[in-house]
């Protein structure tokens, strides 16, 4: 049996395809779009998944979309009764809805000479998070719950997991949602683009709770793990608030009220510079979401009884609270999916339907996260060979299909000589982290290679951090949790006496987000790891997305585009090796101390 998954209409728009209950292949349309959380119908998506799947649209047999507009009906109406929306909105959510389920018209648009003629599945949005994440965690028995924004009208649904039955114990519904807090007070702070939640993240450690007493009048919490906003510090309660979820990167109006203000001081003006009080706020923020979020999820581990948890929607991409959960609730183990946000509802919906039909779920899972294209050493170097005389220009040198040890050797050293690493290996990553198949690489022991990535490449804020890698077997040597992390959705604290070795990924309040990497799971990023651990002692390395203000990179063509109008020092591709030449005027810098090894002076390009 064959269902296409599919996450349309909304951010992070993106397909998948499920064969007899296993996960062939899933991607965001952004990476083929490459507009940066492209929200529409996701043709590009579905066309990849049919051709990885080697099949038609022809050959589908249900099509599972992760929204149903029957979901909630009653509170949708009673809340529309009470108040009174203006003709405008009712007649926005209207054409919005149509759309959203023209599916057979987007289908006829996209595929003009290959009819689909097998069954389209509505599945509520919350559910569709819920099996997304439950469906591959590999637990018989979980509490799960899904927290985000808005999805059929509800931000939050959670309860109990066992085998292939979900039973719902609450949820919260429009216009009170932990999404939406956060998202609001992240306009409030300038950070106005859609997905802009996670820099306030990264500002958090720069700050204090100054602002948490103010806050606590903004999100009130209830003892059954639910929970509401004052809506005097709202818009969207209230007025018509204008999105835009159509063929591009989503907008979204502001959300905040005035009265935010009146409570905390004047809204920062994008662009504006970043202020102590910005970082307070931003911090507060962050404490009065954790709260909220333990809270929730204590309420649920009393009633669901268990202590393992799968935990999904957008706020789930919440890494710094993830990575406190054992700490605050009786949770022992804490399952999030690759794509936790609305992306993964694609797959939770096409299993959500492969379940109802009789399916099991797979034992196997998701073990990784590599679902997206490939490409081999033959393709690779096709293109490598349209770009040579870019190549030559810059006096770039290439080696074509060297042995695989020989490319671990070569990239180690380059990145313990302070270089900058493009790493394009294997298939592209489900979700939106690089787990080192689209990745920039740099050495973690330098103080000073945060700097030389945002100078090279990213070009992004100072405040926000670059992630380790690190071997799974050596967690507990560095960080203060031991745990497995393989999609880099946690944020732990990095072992004091371990922070001088490790600068460059050790963030402002002692903490790293870290992805844990096996050999199972990645050879060659874990062969890389291991060499890089060889040579320094170190066995992890800086892992940061491989683009340049943009979505990841998704075909060589792209990475080779990224190296050459980046100041990037080495390119691999596959197997093969791709460098500029030295620069002999490279300022030297120390290498961090207790790195395994003497410091020593390298140069820096």
């Amino acid at each position: 049996m064959l269902i296409l998954g599919l996450n349309a209409f909304h951010g992070d728009s993106s397909a998948c395809l499920i064969r007899d209950g296993r996960i062939v292949a899933a991607a965001e349309e952004e990476r083929f779009r490459r507009i940066k959380h492209w929200a529409g119908f996701p043709s590009q998506a579905i066309q990849f998944c049919l051709d990885q799947g080697g099949v038609r649209l022809s050959d589908i047999d249900h099509i599972a979309l992760n929204q149903d507009s029957r979901a909630n009906l009653k509170e949708r109406l009673l809340f529309a009764a009470r108040r009174l929306p203006s003709p405008k909105s009712i007649l926005d959510r209207l054409k919005n809805r149509s759309e959203r389920h023209d599916i057979a018209g987007h289908l006829a648009q996209a595929f003009p000479h290959d009819g689909f003629s097998g069954a389209v599945h509505g599945v509520e949005h919350h559910r569709a998070h819920l099996v997304s994440a439950s469906a591959v965690s590999g637990f018989d028995r979980s509490c799960v719950a899904s927290v985000d924004g808005f999805g059929d009208f509800a931000s939050a649904l959670w309860g109990v997991a066992d085998g292939t039955d979900l039973v719902i114990h609450n949820k919260v519904l429009f216009p009170h949602s932990l999404g939406a807090f956060y998202q609001a007070l992240t306009q409030y702070l300038g950070f106005r683009n859609y997905g802009d939640e996670y820099k306030v993240m990264g500002l958090t450690a720069y700050g204090q709770p100054t602002f948490v007493s103010k806050l606590e009048d903004v999100v009130n919490l209830e003892a059954d793990g639910r929970f509401t906003l004052n809506q005097r510090y709202f818009r969207h309660g209230r007025e018509h608030i204008p999105y835009q979820w159509k063929d591009g990167s989503p907008e979204v109006g502001v959300l905040f009220a005035d009265r935010l203000e009146d409570l905390l001081g004047p809204a920062r003006v994008p662009g504006e510079e970043l202020a102590q009080v910005h970082k307070d706020i931003a911090h507060s923020v962050q404490v009065i979401y954790e709260v909220a979020l333990f809270n929730l999820l204590n309420a649920l581990k009393v009633r669901g009884q268990s202590t393992n948890l799968c935990l999904a929607g957008g706020c789930a991409m919440n890494s710094l609270a993830n990575g406190k959960i054992r700490r605050n609730t009786g949770f022992e183990r804490v399952y999030i999916q690759a794509a936790a946000g609305d992306a993964g509802g694609a797959i939770g919906a096409a299993l959500n339907v492969w379940q109802q039909l009789g399916g099991n779920f797979s034992a196997s899972g998701m073990p990784n996260a590599y679902l997206g294209p490939g490409y081999s050493d033959v393709q690779i170097g096709e293109v490598v060979e349209r770009f040579s005389r870019d190549f030559a220009e810059r006096g770039c040198t290439v080696n074509l299909n060297s042995p695989i040890e020989e490319v671990f050797d070569k990239t180690a050293t380059a990145i313990l000589e302070g270089k900058v690493v493009g790493w394009f290996q294997g298939r592209m990553e489900w979700g939106p982290r690089a787990l080192g198949n689209r990745s920039i690489l740099g050495d973690p022991r330098r103080g000073d290679m945060k700097d030389i990535l945002n100078l090279k490449i990213k070009r992004r804020e100072s405040f926000r951090p670059f992630a380790p890698s690190i071997m799974r077997e050596h967690v507990a040597e560095w960080f203060e949790e031991d745990d497995d992390v393989p999609f880099m959705m946690k944020v732990f604290g990095i072992k004091p006496e371990k922070h001088a070795a490790i600068p460059a990924v050790v963030h402002a309040d002692g903490t790293g987000r870290l992805q844990t990497v096996t050999e199972a799971s990645n050879s060659r990023y874990y062969g890389l790891i291991r060499r890089f651990h060889e040579l320094t002692g170190v066995p992890m390395l800086l892992n940061t997305s491989f683009n340049e203000n943009e979505p990841i990179v998704t075909r060589p063509e792209e990475a080779i585009d990224c190296f050459l109008r980046t100041n990037m020092d080495v390119l691999v591709l596959g197997n093969t090796f791709i460098s500029r030449p030295d620069d002999i005027s490279r300022p030297k810098v120390e290498t961090g101390a207790d790195s395994g090894q003497p410091n020593k002076t390298v140069a820096v390009h």
